[in-house]
């Protein structure tokens, strides 16, 4: 079979500087719609996905609170009960990894004067919850230290309080419990929900909100240890009304909650990118139906329907990929990292390797599929016919 040369599928690019822009467009906007729903399911799936690396944490809550551990209240004392009655928890430098810790939703303030409540999760700590949690790693400041009303903010903290990110600088502060508190330290713990939240020191929580003698769970990582072992002695001691749940289970049940916001955001990015699609489609036919005279002159010369539709395909697909390029790089620049805020917290979208497939494979199908319907259109008609249509 006769081809036309790819050239001559590339010269005729340069033939309509509005085709050509309207084509680039509309790659360019699927790309972007599915790599924004793909980096926010990304994203969320990520931040809700604790596997816990190399390590095990194992959430020791009141009963009835498996799907809320800001519900949860347990005694002060389980943490040196869990402590000395599960063999095989991690241990260093005579140090258990037992974190008591309480999770609570509050209210702070801007200022002391400021009208506006922002809606914050915070989590009250002791210093072995940064060995518990090792995703957590201080980058600008130091600790908290209790009785000093001071405080330190994850990454994503500003949005979740809807602040700019300048405000939860070292030195800021934040007003809550009738007094101001001073933000000392910054961490990141990426992919976790950790990232959005406020830590302060245990004791200080536990006054702000009335719960001297009961704390919200005990976390701990298991060495020697397994699962079952922790079951066992939360399953034994029915007087301390106390439930054993992994940590990535428990974060696996909130994902599922959140499984129909996720079919929601596809759903309709799929539809959006159907429409961006079939607009992609109707610039290609008005586009290539006016060339019918062309494709006649084509096949007048001896060139194969065939060989007419692969160089369309090849002009289509071109263009198309063309545009597949700079959407993709818009994309990465634009939306990889972008925080997005939820109740849990906050997240942010992640492009991904088989995200950024994903939106590639999304833009070089507008220019694969573009081209078949305008080729049916200009080869359907006889080449006698072809040559006089304008």
């Amino acid at each position: 079979m006769r081809q036309l040369p790819f050239h001559y599928a590339f010269r005729n690019l340069g033939r309509s500087g509005v085709r050509l822009c309207a084509s680039l467009v509309g790659s360019s906007l699927v790309v972007l719609l599915v790599l924004a729903s793909g980096g926010f399911i990304r994203g969320m799936q990520l931040t809700l996905t604790q596997d816990g690396g190399l390590h095990e944490n194992v959430m020791i809550l009141g009963t009835g609170s498996e799907e809320g551990v800001e519900r949860s209240q347990i005694g002060g004392s389980v943490e040196s009960i869990a402590a000395a009655s599960i063999p095989g928890l991690k241990e260093q430098a005579g140090v258990v990894y037992a974190s008591p810790e309480i999770h609570a939703a509050l209210p702070v303030r801007e200022q002391r004067d400021s009208s506006v409540d922002l809606a914050a999760v915070m989590r009250g700590v002791r210093p072995v919850a940064f060995l518990v949690h090792p995703e957590v790693e201080i980058i600008e400041g130091r600790a908290p230290r209790a009785g000093l009303d001071e405080l330190m903010v994850g990454q994503l903290a500003s949005t979740r309080l809807g602040v700019p990110y300048e405000r939860l600088a070292v030195g800021q502060t934040l007003h809550f419990d009738d007094r101001d508190w001073t933000i000392v330290g910054r961490f990141s713990a990426p992919n976790t929900v950790m990232n959005a939240e406020i830590w302060l020191p245990l004791p200080d929580l536990q006054i702000a909100t009335n719960r001297e003698a009961s704390i919200s769970c005990v976390v701990v990582t298991l060495d020697q240890a397994t699962f079952p072992d922790a079951d066992l002695f939360a399953k034994s001691r029915l007087d301390l009304e106390i439930t054993a749940l992994r940590e990535r289970d428990y974060y696996a049940s909130i994902a599922a909650f959140y499984a129909p916001i996720r079919i929601m955001v596809l759903v309709t990015a799929v539809l959006i990118a159907s429409g961006g699609i079939l607009g992609g489609l109707n610039t290609m036919y008005a586009a290539f139906a006016a060339r019918v005279r062309e494709v006649g002159m084509l096949q007048a010369l001896g060139y194969t329907r065939l060989a007419i539709v692969l160089n369309l395909m090849e002009e289509s697909v071109f263009a198309s990929a063309c545009g597949t390029l700079i959407g993709s790089v818009v994309g990465v620049v634009l939306l990889d990292g972008l925080a997005v805020k939820f109740s849990m917290g906050a997240f942010a979208l992640t492009i991904d390797p088989p995200v950024l497939l994903t939106g590639i494979i999304g833009g070089l199908l507008v220019g694969f599929v573009g081209a078949i319907p305008p080729a049916i259109r200009c080869l359907r008609l006889p080449i006698t016919e072809a040559l006089k249509s304008y």
